[in-house]
């Protein structure tokens, strides 16, 4: 069965928490990924204005700018309209989820992560 390649992605990973996010980058960069870190909202929209990334991950509860009014933010910027956004966060509610959704957001992972699902659904949207 031949292999499937599988190209690697620049990723923006957004988390107020520095172990969640130091958990996130190796995960993503033992994939071979290359991760940019942000540790909120606003700290991310600044990122996303200078670096081109294919793929953001971010919590919903963060300081300053929470996840969801990034979500907004980021969709009304040209360059991230169609970028795929995943919410990974410890909410799980039902409103929340569609509050993102509505927002722009591509899909929603609840913490703690299972590494592997992590991956898979990174490849779904990315590729």
């Amino acid at each position: 069965m031949p292999t499937l390649l599988f190209a690697m992605a620049s990723i923006l990973a957004v988390d107020d928490s520095p172990s969640m996010r130091a958990l996130v980058y190796a995960t993503l960069t033992n994939a071979g990924h290359r991760v940019l870190q942000a540790s909120d909202g606003v700290e991310a929209l600044t990122v996303a204005k200078t670096e081109a990334v294919n793929l953001v991950l971010a919590d919903v509860n963060m300081p300053n700018m929470d996840g969801i009014t990034m979500v907004r933010e980021l969709r009304m910027m040209s360059d991230y309209r169609f970028t795929p956004i995943l919410m990974l966060t410890t909410e799980s509610a039902t409103d929340r989820k569609k509050e993102a959704k509505e927002a722009g957001a591509t899909g929603w992972l609840v913490k703690p992560f299972d590494p592997e699902q992590l991956l898979a659904t990174i490849r779904k949207v990315i590729t």
